[in-house]
């Protein structure tokens, strides 16, 4: 079993999330551990990916300048076990079924074992095929993380009464990246999801100001940031980390007062 559920253990969870490798692992380590020590429940990690099909303009960015910087995914998972002497907080990895195929399922999920990442959200990966990763996942007590959309209407109970780790309601159509407002009816699913089962579920997709993290924490368990994140990166480049650090901080604050 992962150390996911540990997220939601202290009230509403803030999960940020970085892209690997955008400038640089160097960079990466600095804003994560700036991440950690601003209050963030759980940090979901980016394995850059050549077409990322669920991101918008500005995480498609970050994947093409980490890319470009010669980021691989066994470059990622030296960097997380190195990571993880001194940074205790719940690992998720976000990429794309393509990555863990051509790494191989079970030599990627072994690895996830051994450098603590406990769960692994693949976006492009429909439910219903989910069982070509579920069982070595469950193998190595990685959690395959099952997104939930408004578009999932009527299979929200199947998705629900299957779900690892915490579920990842996505709060908007379309791509990643943020927006002025989210009108989907988060309360709704967020009560189907409560009905079917007692796993954590945190919204994502849009979110980047407080009042919008603090309203959909007080929907979920949690909120989910990443565009606003990475546009601290593209900004500030190498000085970016403090930033990130004060903008964790003002984002868990919200989050906690849901």
């Amino acid at each position: 079993m992962s150390d996911i559920r540990k997220a939601f253990e202290n009230g509403k969870a803030f999960i940020p999330f970085i892209t690997c490798g955008d400038p640089d692992l160097e960079t990466t380590a600095k804003a994560i551990r700036e991440m950690a020590e601003n209050g963030a429940d759980l940090i979901e990690l980016g394995i850059p990916f050549s077409d990322p099909t669920a991101e918008g303009p500005v995480i498609q960015g970050a994947n093409i300048r980490a890319l470009a910087g010669g980021i691989t995914t066994d470059k990622i998972f030296d960097f997380v076990a190195e990571l993880r002497r001194d940074v205790k907080i719940p690992f998720v990895f976000m990429t794309y079924a393509n990555v863990v195929y051509s790494y191989d399922a079970e030599r990627f999920m072994a690895r996830c074992c051994e450098t603590g990442v406990g769960g692994i959200i693949l976006p492009d990966l429909p439910f219903e095929e989910k069982g070509e990763f579920s069982a070595v996942a469950k193998q190595y007590g990685i959690d395959l993380i099952s997104l939930i959309a408004p578009t999932s209407a009527g299979r929200i109970k199947m998705i629900a009464k299957e779900a690892d780790g915490f579920i990842y309601v996505v709060s908007s159509l379309g791509v990643t990246g943020m927006r002025s407002e989210i009108n989907t009816d988060i309360g709704e699913i967020v009560k189907i999801i409560r009905e079917n089962t007692d796993i954590p579920c945190a919204v994502g997709f849009g979110i980047s100001k407080p009042e919008q993290a603090k309203k959909m924490a007080g929907l979920s368990d949690g909120a989910i940031v990443g565009s606003a994140i990475i546009k601290l990166l593209e900004k500030y480049g190498k000085d970016a980390p403090s930033y990130i650090g004060e903008y964790v901080k003002s984002m868990k604050q919200a989050v906690s007062e849901a």
